[in-house]
C-alpha cells in the first residue's frame, strides 16, 4: 500500500482531508501519546456523520475491535477499523473539549478541539459539499486512554501510543474525516503536552 497524501496535523490544531469511499485514512501519533479527535461525515449529505453511540449498539463494545465498522446517527457503515499498530487504547465516551470547559477550567480563548472542527472544515474549501457544525458529534478518541472502574467511575490517563503508533480506517462511503490534535494540556491525557499527528490517506 502506498501513502499518496499525508497531511500534518500541527500540536494542537486540526485538518480535514475528504476520503473516497473505498480508500483508507491512517492516523499517525507522530511523537508519541497524543490523543487526536477524529470526526467523520458523509460527503453526499454532512449532515449525517459518524456516531459514537449508534457505533457502540452496534458493535456492544466501548469501541470497535479490527474488522468492525463504525455507523452514523443514520446507521449506515462509515469507517471500518482495519489496522492498528498501537496498544490498542482508545476512547468513545468523552465529549471533544470546548471553549465552555476551558472558560470552567479557568483559561478562556484555549484551543479546543471543537474549535479546531469547525476551523479545519472552513480550510477544506468550497469544493464539493463542506458539513456545517450545528452540534460538534462525538469524536472518535483515538490514542485515548480513559479506563472505566468497576465502580463506574472514568480515569484520565496519558495516551500509552508510541512515536509512529498508526490507527487505519476504510472509508466504506464518501466521506470528510477531521482530525484534532488535541490541545488539552490542563490534564495528563497528552503526556507533557500536545503534539503533532498525521493523517495519511493511501
Amino acid at each position: 500500500m502506498v501513502t499518496t497524501e499525508r497531511t500534518m496535523v500541527p500540536a494542537g490544531e486540526g485538518r480535514a482531508v475528504r476520503v473516497g469511499a473505498g480508500r483508507r485514512v491512517r492516523v499517525v501519533d507522530v511523537e508519541g501519546g497524543q490523543v487526536g479527535d477524529l470526526f467523520a461525515f458523509a460527503a453526499d449529505d454532512p449532515r449525517e456523520h459518524l456516531s459514537a453511540a449508534h457505533t457502540r449498539s452496534v458493535t456492544s463494545r466501548l469501541f470497535p475491535q479490527v474488522g468492525e465498522s463504525f455507523v452514523t446517527d443514520r446507521r449506515r457503515p462509515i469507517l471500518a477499523l482495519v489496522d492498528d499498530t498501537s496498544p490498542g487504547t482508545h476512547d468513545m465516551l468523552i465529549a471533544a473539549c470546548d471553549p465552555a470547559r476551558y472558560e470552567a477550567l479557568g483559561v478562556p480563548g484555549h484551543a479546543s478541539c471543537a474549535g479546531n472542527l469547525e476551523s479545519a472544515l472552513a480550510a477544506l474549501g468550497p469544493a464539493g459539499t463542506v458539513p456545517a457544525v450545528a452540534v460538534t458529534p462525538q469524536p472518535v478518541n483515538v490514542f485515548m486512554r480513559i479506563p472505566v472502574e468497576e465502580s463506574g467511575r472514568l480515569r484520565w490517563l496519558a495516551a500509552e501510543s508510541r512515536p509512529g503508533d498508526a490507527i487505519t480506517f476504510e472509508a466504506l462511503m464518501d466521506c470528510v474525516v477531521v482530525v484534532s490534535a488535541c490541545p488539552q494540556d490542563l490534564n495528563p491525557i497528552n503526556g507533557d503536552g500536545p503534539t503533532p499527528l498525521a493523517i495519511d490517506v493511501l
